[in-house]
């Protein structure tokens, strides 16, 4: 009998994906991509793939366990249960949770719990489900060996023991312990085992590969002469989702995080065009802490496909400068993704309920902006008429990668000034009507207040409103470089000798402004002298005001 999830012909096919026929495809030459065929998908999936997912918050819940449980999963559905949130699906990232698989820590806080008998994965998919919200397993292609909070955290010593006892399954690459080789066969059938057990035993709607945590995940210097490694992973792991599927009578969705543009996952290794072509995904979750996101250019393979583009913001890991940022550059950041032509909007590392509660357990702390955009960021209609900053994306910040994801190398801030030169700086946002007011600010290191500078925005002189030679921003350590992204709140503290130099200019409220816009830069010479300091474009900010 045909299955009613792929074509018997396709998954007879597909079974031998990972040994013999994979290795005859690359061994003559032919891409693995070429020798597939296409899985076809039945009206249940491709509707279940069309659901509504306004917000798709993906939450690390393996910190701040506490000793309560029960107050821990109050805890972590916080800001979920409140008035207003427009969170639609809740993607756990709860692995080391996971009893008796790898990389669960030997000495976790779980097996501390008074009830140890309590499952908290089945607890946390339960509460998930109850409020009829969408539910997935994300599953971290590379995860690092690290302590458990309660024992002082930091990464451990020696590689864990089931690295250890499979020695020929490691990279060697940035992390000290190594990341899982993915052009091993052993690695990917463990991998496959490992989230077959995971969507046998729980009602999951289902599951997201995420690349982000870590890559490589290939040998540095050839991913994507064996990219066709990956793609058979994502290929068995689907085989796998939908042979489970079949038994439990329902669609079980496959996600994957992948970087923020295509480029970047030429970088890494990963062919989307054959992911896509193949039928292997259902929804592609685009960077983690970039604010420029190539949606457009994903959205020209995906076609009529029914994939989904969904782009991310970690507030952990945060884009440089921009960590626990005001409601308004999140406003800005999400708007513009609405009007890229993304599906949904996805959240990562952000808080799970007030500041104070979070202090009692131990967890990220976070502003109320976080909140308030769980409310407003859902769709475009929620944010129409709300003031909102957009932002021009910065490099820095993020050590953990030899490749491209998570890096933001390609970042065109901070920027120098050179000599008289103008400096010329893309700034997209999102096109609204209607403002009462529209500022442009640049923030300068290496100014000083007598300086003279002239913008530009697209072309058109604009005219200085205001300087100021204090301004502070914590998060900007010129001419230092950025330090690693993350951590706790309080390591971001000002600098009382700081000099930055911030310049408003007041741009017309009928201005005619463009998705992608042109801010251009020069300073001028001060008594025939060009300021012996290297000056630097620190941040550019658009902001609308209604």
């Amino acid at each position: 009998m045909e299955n009613r999830y792929w074509r018997r012909r396709s998954f007879l096919k597909r079974s031998a994906l990972a040994t013999a026929a994979a290795a005859c495809a690359l061994d003559s030459g032919e891409s693995a991509a070429a020798a597939e065929t296409v899985i076809e998908l039945s009206e249940d999936h491709v509707a279940a793939v069309n659901r509504r997912r306004r917000i798709v918050t993906q939450y690390d819940a393996n910190n701040a366990l506490g000793k309560d449980w029960k107050r821990w999963l109050d805890y972590r559905f916080s800001w979920i249960d409140e008035p207003g949130v427009q969170i639609d699906s809740v993607w756990w990232d709860i692995q080391p949770l996971l009893k008796g698989f790898y990389p669960t820590p030997p000495d976790s806080l779980i097996y501390q719990w008074p009830d140890e008998k309590t499952d908290i994965v089945a607890r946390l998919i339960d509460e998930t489900r109850k409020r009829n919200l969408e539910v997935f397993w994300t599953h971290r292609i590379s995860e690092v060996d690290i302590k458990p909070p309660n024992t002082g955290g930091g990464w451990i010593e020696k590689p864990h023991p089931f690295k250890q006892a499979h020695p020929d399954w490691i990279l060697d690459t940035w992390w000290p312990h190594g990341l899982w080789d993915l052009t091993n066969q052993e690695v990917r059938d463990h991998k496959v085992d490992l989230l077959r057990h995971v969507l046998e035993t729980y009602p999951l709607d289902g599951i997201q590969i995420d690349f982000a945590r870590h890559v490589p995940c290939l040998p540095v210097g050839r991913q994507w002469e064996l990219r066709d490694h990956v793609t058979r992973l994502v290929g068995m792991v689907r085989v796998m989702a939908l042979e489970v599927a079949e038994k439990k009578g329902r669609p079980i969705l496959l996600a994957a995080r992948v970087p923020r543009s295509l480029a970047g996952c030429r970088e890494d290794g990963f062919d989307i065009q054959a992911w896509v072509e193949q039928g292997l995904v259902d929804i592609l979750s685009l960077g983690s802490r970039s604010i420029e996101v190539d949606i457009e250019g994903f959205r020209k393979i995906v076609g009529k496909r029914p994939i989904k583009i969904q782009p991310c913001l970690d507030d952990h890991h945060a884009p440089d400068g921009y960590r626990c940022p005001p409601i308004e550059v999140f406003r800005g950041t999400f708007s513009k993704w609405w009007q890229q032509g993304a599906d949904s909007m996805m959240t990562f590392n952000w808080a799970s309920a007030e500041s104070k509660w979070c202090e009692e357990m131990g967890g990220e702390v976070a502003p109320q902006s976080q909140l308030l955009a769980y409310r407003e960021v859902g769709s475009p209609s929620s944010l129409e008429s709300k003031d909102m900053t957009f932002v021009v994306e910065r490099r820095g910040g993020y050590p953990w990668a030899d490749g491209y994801f998570n890096q933001n190398k390609d970042s065109l801030l901070p920027k120098p000034l050179l000599d008289d030169q103008w400096a010329e700086v893309p700034l997209r946002i999102a096109v609204h009507r209607g403002m009462e007011k529209i500022s442009l600010a640049i923030v300068l290191s290496g100014a000083s207040e007598g300086d003279r500078f002239e913008l530009r925005l697209n072309a058109v002189p604009m005219v200085l409103d205001s300087s100021d030679a204090t301004w502070k921003d914590p998060q900007i350590f010129a001419p230092k470089p950025s330090p690693a992204s993350g951590g706790r709140l309080e390591r971001y503290k000002i600098d009382p000798k700081q000099r930055l130099l911030r310049l408003n200019f007041i741009v017309p409220a009928d201005f005619e402004l463009s998705a992608m816009n042109r801010v251009e830069i020069r300073q001028l010479p001060v008594e025939g002298q060009i300021s012996p300091e290297s000056v630097q474009v620190e941040k550019v900010e658009l902001s609308l005001a209604y």
